[in-house]
């Protein structure tokens, strides 16, 4: 009997560690990790004078891009790593249906506003080739902790583990890839 594929959804606020959790997951479980900014950032390549911004062009079509993509994997009984800041009320409707082809797994990464602060600044200042993110705006402290305060994690009626990602991982790398495939 053929089983759906498992879709993991790495979610949080900017600087939360999403796309980092996501590629180590995704070489711990054997699968690929499609990541939106980096979506994006092919985009941008393709570009050339591109300037991030909230909502921007290259933003309003990398979402039905990131779906294209997850959609075509998981139908082809891909199990697949998702990571993105998957908002409730932007993220859920895509989400949802592709419940239908899939078993979803959510991971809520979790951490202070300060350290995802810190770590946006660092990728600011030392990647500059990573054009795609749009999160300059949160250069003041203020502006950033009213962002990550207010971030509406995705709510689905599926199984969810919460990932404090401040210092390794709690709970650890094996323990979240037992989660994904528990029920297996």
């Amino acid at each position: 009997m053929s089983r759906k594929p498992i879709l993991v959804v790495v979610s949080g606020p900017p600087g939360a560690g999403k796309t980092t959790l996501a590629h180590r997951l995704a070489r711990k479980i054997g699968c690929p990790a499609i990541c939106r900014d980096e979506i994006k950032e092919g985009m941008v390549h393709a570009t050339g004078d591109f300037v991030a911004a909230p909502g921007d062009q290259l933003t309003l079509r990398t979402l039905p891009t990131f779906f294209q993509v997850l959609e075509l994997l998981l139908n082809a009984g891909v199990t697949t790593v998702a990571e993105a800041a998957f908002q409730d009320r932007l993220w859920r409707p895509h989400l949802q249906h592709l419940g239908e082809i899939a078993d979803i797994r959510v991971v809520h990464c979790q951490v202070t506003a300060e350290i995802a602060r810190t770590r946006i600044q660092l990728r600011q200042g030392e990647n500059s080739t990573r054009r795609a993110h749009a999160d300059t705006h949160l250069s003041t402290r203020q502006t950033h902790a009213a962002e990550h305060n207010s971030f509406h994690r995705v709510q689905l009626n599926v199984p969810e583990i919460d990932v404090d990602t401040s210092d390794e991982y709690r709970p650890d790398l094996d323990e979240i890839a037992t989660f994904v495939q528990a029920g297996r």
